[in-house]
């Protein structure tokens, strides 16, 4: 079987892979919802329930480009199974805690699990499908992405009120099983020969650097963006990336080829990618204070209410898998990120009385639009790297992503903050204007407290609407970089040391081991 016409069984190692990234994906959120059960299980302080959830995102973007260089090195479904039983490990003992520090313990560990699961997924889809097919894996695989966040609400609700805080871990120990079974039988081998060793320094200084970063971006909007532990992690990002990209620039064999970004496709892709996900990646998170605190759902009602994400996500993905061979890559996404824009002006526009409807028909083009780009620009980066680096190429890929997430969090959770705070009555304690139920619950206190209840709303629904309209730029910014700077067709990358190829068992083009 020729590298043109792929693996014989690519599409059943697909699923395989999905169910590797479906488990980790999904909790990045499925534990948003069990918060109130943590706290009220381990009577947490508000500052560790916050460590429970971010251990687990600053380890795993921290630890990203590591993963992806490890995997190129010491192979892809190797990095996998470790993952894997890492993660599914680290999950049993979550849901075993018997305090909230063995709990942020184990949810670190999680991170460690996901890094170096979801690399290697990419990295294996670009080893065994043709670049002609790649288009419709990534759908599939940004389908699942997608879904999974998703569902992590609705899921995690589920789980709480049917058992408990624990459900959320445990149910990933089967499905962890699942996957194992599925990679071990079906993924085969292949890691990149002479490549690049994992240099101990710039291992040292990328981990830091990226796990200051996300860190800072995390935490600043809750503490202060002058606060002594958002500025200890920005500086240790500053000097430790500098350092890691100095190292990069002087190694004849780099652990990441900087020289990467001076292709338009994989900077102009990338880039995009990233300010698309600064919208993105805070958009249900503000909606859930929307639909609780202002429509007055229930949090499994807040789950369900992201479903038209998952469902717009789905359908534009079996569009972008396939458009891009009749109309190139960088319409895809200029289309995708401008039908994005459209759900963000819809979300702009909720009001104390917009309905359901308004909710879903914006979630629903935000996915819709998601599904279309998503493809075509993980083709189009992924496509700049040699193949047989596939695994540092889909890590940075991640990293923009995590980034992105983390910039939109931290940015537009502050504008949301600034602008709610400025639309509240004056006179109200500082502590009361800290966030809209903080605000909610001082006014059960008062004897007008329905009045400022209800402008407390309008000051949060106004608030969001600035904050969505932000989204609204960034998504058009997206599309403009790709427009601008992406070529109408692609061309697959060659490799700068040509000697460097992806090793496979003598005698046989796909190495099962």
């Amino acid at each position: 079987m020729s590298e043109e016409e792929g693996h014989p069984r690519r599409w059943a190692i697909l699923v395989a892979l999905c169910a590797a990234l479906l488990v980790i994906v999904i909790d990045n959120t499925v534990l948003h919802v069990a918060v109130p059960a943590v706290g009220d299980a381990f009577d947490a302080s508000t500052d560790q329930l916050q460590a429970v959830i971010d251990a687990y995102v600053v380890v795993f973007a921290g630890l990203l480009i590591t993963a992806g260089v490890l995997s190129d090195r010491y192979g892809r479904r190797r990095v996998l199974v470790v993952g894997l039983l890492v993660f599914g490990a680290a999950s049993a003992l979550a849901a075993a805690a018997p305090s909230v520090w063995w709990l942020i313990a184990a949810r670190a560990l999680m991170g460690v699990g996901a890094a170096l699961v979801m690399p290697a997924t990419l990295a294996v889809l670009v080893a065994v499908f043709p670049e002609r097919e790649r288009p419709r894996a990534f759908a599939v695989w940004s389908a699942v992405a997608s879904v999974g966040m998703a569902a992590g609400p609705l899921l995690g609700g589920a789980l709480v009120d049917a058992w408990s805080w624990a459900g959320v871990f445990l149910i990933n120990v089967p499905v962890v099983a699942v996957a194992l079974f599925g990679v071990v039988r079906l993924v085969p081998e292949t890691r990149a020969a002479g490549g690049p060793g994992l240099d101990p320094y710039g291992t040292v200084l990328v981990t830091a650097g990226m796990t200051g970063l996300v860190w800072a971006l995390i935490e600043a909007p809750a503490h202060g963006y002058t606060a002594p532990a958002v500025v200890a992690g920005a500086a240790v990002a500053v000097v430790a990336l500098v350092g890691f990209g100095v190292r990069q620039r002087r190694s004849a064999t780099p652990m990441v080829d900087l020289r990467l970004y001076r292709d338009r496709r994989f900077s102009g892709a990338g880039f995009a990618v990233a300010v698309m996900t600064i919208a993105t990646g805070s958009t249900l998170f503000v909606l859930s204070q929307y639909l609780q605190l202002v429509l007055g759902y229930s949090a499994f009602e807040t789950g369900l209410a992201a479903v038209p994400l998952a469902v717009g996500v789905v359908a534009g993905s079996a569009v972008g898998g396939r458009a891009p061979a009749g109309f190139g890559a960088r319409a895809c996404i200029v289309a995708g990120f401008t039908v994005t824009a459209a759900g963000f002006a819809v979300l702009a526009s909720l009001s104390e009385s917009s309905g359901s409807a308004a909710v879903s028909i914006g979630l629903g083009l935000a996915g819709l639009g998601s599904g279309i780009a998503g493809p075509s620009a993980t083709s189009t980066v992924l496509g700049a790297v040699p193949p047989e680096r596939a695994g540092m190429g889909s890590a940075l890929n991640d990293t923009h992503q995590q980034l992105g997430i983390a910039l939109g969090v931290a940015g537009l959770g502050g504008l949301l903050a600034t602008v709610y705070r400025g639309g509240l009555p004056d006179g109200l304690p500082e502590d009361a204007m800290s966030s809209l139920g903080a605000t909610l619950s001082h006014a059960r206190d008062r004897a007008d407290g329905g009045a400022l209840a209800e402008a407390a709303r309008s000051a949060f629904t106004d608030a969001q609407s600035v904050t969505m309209s932000v989204g609204v730029a960034a998504a058009l910014t997206g599309a403009a970089v790709a427009l601008l700077a992406l070529p109408g067709r692609t061309t697959r990358a060659v490799a700068p040391e040509p000697e460097s190829e992806d090793v496979r068992r003598p005698g046989s083009q796909w190495d099962a081991e």
